[in-house]
């Protein structure tokens, strides 16, 4: 659901991953019509990095 979002809505992905400040970045990027590429990128990006890091922190959970 959250790659449908980062194609469509790509500054609402960061604010459901946590990081809303870079959410208001990438709003800002998307705003203009040659920046939503860009912005659409960023966000797929951050999302597999997401995901990454609950894997590692769910491998790595109970040792901590």
């Amino acid at each position: 659901m959250r790659l449908i979002i980062a194609f469509c809505l790509p500054w609402l992905t960061f604010f459901t991953i946590g990081r809303p400040i870079s959410g208001v970045f990438c709003l800002l990027l998307q705003v203009t019509l040659i920046g939503w590429i860009p912005a659409v990128i960023w966000a797929v990006y951050a999302l597999s990095q997401y995901k990454t890091d609950q894997k590692i922190e769910q491998a790595l959970g109970p040792e901590r």
